[in-house]
Order: C-alpha cells, then sequence, then structure tokens
C-alpha cells in the first residue's frame, strides 16, 4: 500500500490507518482525545494519522463551535468523508466465508460464498477469504483501487487492545493471529476486523431491526452463540473484547461437553446443530425410514410439532438472557443468526423466560423480535463499518 505521494506506507502506519478507520466508522464523529482512548493509540500517532486520512480526503475535521469565556474554541471532531467507490464486507461464520461488494450506501453489487472449515483452518480460511473478495469485485465490474474500505466479522472474540485472537477456548487454530493484520497483507488494503455478534448488531441497526435504537442486544443464535452488545449508541465489547460470549454460560443440568472444555454451556442446547438433530427427531416419517426433509425454519409455523423445539429453545436462550435484561435494562432484543429465522417460534419462547425470569419493570420495557437480515446481518454489518454508514442510513 502506498501514501498519496506515492510512498510505500509502514506497517505501523498501517496499522495506525486501519484503527482509526475502524473508530470512525463504529463511532462516527469523535475528537481526537476520544479517538486515542477508542484505539489506545498515543495523541501523537492519532494526530499523524489523522492528518494522513485528512490529504487523503477520507476523513474531515469540524473545527468545534467557540467555547465559553473566550477559551478559544472546542476540539474538532473527525468523521469519515461520503464518498464515492464500492465498499467490501466479509463474513466467517464456523463453516462458511462470504465476501460482498456494495456500493457506499450498502446496496449489494456481487456476492461470493464458500463452505470450509473455517474454526481449524484458519490460513485456508484467510486465503480464501481474499479470493473472494477478488472474484466479488471482478463480478461487480469493480477494481480493487475503487475500494473504499474493507471490514470482516470473525465468529470469535478479538483482543481490543492489539486486535489479536486471544480466547484459547474459542477459534483456538486462531490464536496469535491478527485477522486484519492478515488479510490486508492478502489484499493490498487496510482491514477492520470485528467479532461476528458486533457486526451483526451493526447491519441490523444501521439497515434492520434495530433501526433508531440505542440499547440492545443482537442475539446471533447458530452453530455458537454471541450477543452484540449495544449501550447509549455504542458496540460494548468489555475490557479486553470478550464480551457477549453468552453461548458459554452453564445450564443447570446440561451435561454435553462444549468445544470450549466445559460441560452444559449453552450452545451445546441450543445450537442450530442440536435444534435441527431435535427437528429431525420430532419429524419422522411414519414408516419409521427415517426423518423427512427439514422445513425451513422460517416455514415453522405450520409444523406445530417442530415449532414447539424451537419455541423451547427460545426458552432457554431467554432464561439466559433474563439476567442481561436485568442488569443492562435493554430496549429491544434482536433474534438473528440461523436460528433466528425461525420467526415467531423463538420469539415466543425468549418473551416467555424473559416475562417469567426477569424483573417486571425490566421485561416489560424490552420488546423482543427476529432480526430482518436474517443471515445475512453480519455481512450487512460488515459492509455498514467499510462504509462508514451511520444508524438508518438505509439501502
Amino acid at each position: 500500500m502506498t501514501d498519496p505521494t506515492g510512498q510505500p506506507v509502514s506497517a505501523r502506519r498501517m496499522r495506525t490507518r486501519e484503527l482509526l478507520l475502524g473508530a470512525l466508522a463504529e463511532y462516527d464523529a469523535v475528537s481526537r482525545a476520544e479517538l486515542s482512548r477508542l484505539t489506545g493509540l498515543s495523541r501523537s500517532a492519532v494526530g499523524a494519522g489523522v492528518a494522513a486520512l485528512l490529504a487523503e480526503g477520507l476523513a474531515t475535521e469540524d473545527a468545534g463551535p467557540p467555547a465559553a469565556a473566550g477559551r478559544g474554541r472546542r476540539a474538532g471532531l473527525v468523521s469519515l468523508r461520503p464518498a464515492t467507490g464500492v465498499v467490501v464486507g466479509i463474513d466467517f461464520g464456523h463453516t462458511h466465508i462470504t465476501a460482498a461488494v456494495a456500493g457506499a450506501t450498502g446496496e449489494i453489487l456481487a456476492e461470493r460464498t464458500a463452505e470450509l472449515d473455517v474454526d481449524g483452518r484458519p490460513n485456508d480460511a484467510l486465503n480464501s477469504a481474499a479470493d473472494l473478495v477478488h472474484q466479488a469485485l471482478e463480478d461487480a465490474g469493480q477494481q480493487l483501487d475503487r475500494v473504499l474500505g474493507i471490514a470482516a466479522g470473525i465468529p470469535g472474540p478479538l483482543d481490543v487492545r492489539t486486535q489479536v485472537v486471544r480466547a484459547p477456548t474459542i477459534l483456538s487454530d486462531w490464536v496469535g493471529l491478527d485477522p486484519a493484520d492478515e488479510l490486508g497483507r492478502r489484499l493490498g488494503l487496510a482491514v477492520t476486523v470485528g467479532n461476528d455478534a458486533d457486526m451483526g448488531a451493526r447491519g441490523e441497526r444501521a439497515f434492520g431491526a434495530g433501526r433508531g435504537l440505542d440499547d440492545f442486544l443482537y442475539i446471533k443464535a447458530s452453530h455458537g452463540i454471541g450477543a452484540g452488545i449495544v449501550l447509549a449508541g455504542r458496540t460494548y465489547r468489555g475490557s479486553t473484547g470478550i464480551a457477549g460470549e453468552i453461548g458459554h454460560t452453564q445450564l443447570p443440568g446440561a451435561t454435553s461437553w462444549c468445544r470450549c472444555g466445559s460441560r452444559g454451556c449453552l450452545e451445546t442446547v441450543v445450537s442450530i446443530t442440536e435444534v435441527r438433530r431435535q427437528l429431525s427427531h420430532v419429524l419422522k416419517t411414519g414408516s419409521g425410514d427415517g426423518p423427512t426433509k427439514l422445513p425451513a425454519l422460517a416455514e415453522l409455523p405450520s409444523h406445530p410439532a417442530a415449532a414447539r423445539v424451537v419455541t423451547d429453545a427460545g426458552r432457554t436462550i431467554g432464561r439466559v438472557l433474563a439476567d442481561l435484561v436485568n442488569c443492562l435494562n435493554p430496549e429491544a432484543i434482536v433474534l438473528g443468526g440461523e436460528l433466528g429465522t425461525a420467526g415467531a417460534p423463538l420469539v415466543a419462547g425468549v418473551r416467555e423466560s424473559i416475562d417469567r425470569y426477569a424483573q417486571p419493570a425490566s421485561a416489560q420495557a424490552v420488546s423482543v423480535r427476529s432480526g430482518r437480515l436474517g443471515r445475512q446481518a453480519e455481512l450487512f454489518g460488515a459492509l455498514a463499518t467499510a462504509a462508514g454508514l451511520r444508524p438508518g442510513a438505509g439501502r
């Protein structure tokens, strides 16, 4: 990668640029001091990085309003500059990778998907992601130099201080990798990487069921279960980036081993794999020849027995969410991921448990709703991050 003068950009400057672009995409207009706090960069590094973004035309800086009593001007706010071109979003699932090219307002121009063991083959997954990006760009008739930003979501926590995968029990084969740096080297452009549930929350907030919400929980229920937490309009990741890993909440009486090494985790009981196993058992043919073809989850209301399986899964998830409702007092819970596409049966189960186990005042304040973006929420969240879209921007 080169700067506007054609000179190579060092790895350190590329990392600074990536962190600043990621923070601006997530938090909209912020001061330089706040950028330093959000990214962990020194004020001098932020100053040099912001100056570079201004020179590239990627950001603007408001001088700020006058301060009181003739004390000069308040700190200016830095924000991303709307621009023409395309953005790239990448969604890493546990068993698939999807890359999409979209316009600067989020409309998808081309999309490519590959099935792959993402958890166990990180280098293959990263190589495949880069290949899919190039294929999607070719499909869209676009060149790499037209790309304004690239963002990706991965199905595990990143250390917010270093952007390195640290949690040894989730994505264990990725530990020590810096996915943003790895993708950046493969693509020759800076890449912003975040947790997939956080990306899902951003997608639903920008384009879907989270529009207009500043305090909500996005629940990605698929092969694993994670929560994207939005508080006061900002994604909450915790001190090191592992907030929202509700899939590893232990349930009384559950004994199945989890991939994290513990017994009885929530995702061993209600992952999409387990729910489909139960559906297969419920929907056996009368002749005993084995299960019928499983219906799409969105069709479950027409299969009462199958709908009861999903409602029961919702009750189990809702029991865990009731504690979060008591602690965080969110305005809404948005159900996403593959299991989230089940719609009304899942919503009913979650609602029932929250009404039963959460404090009445908290339960009454929270709505439970299905996501509108289905399995593409994380992809749209990555696109929104890459484009720096404000919540509610629309497609």
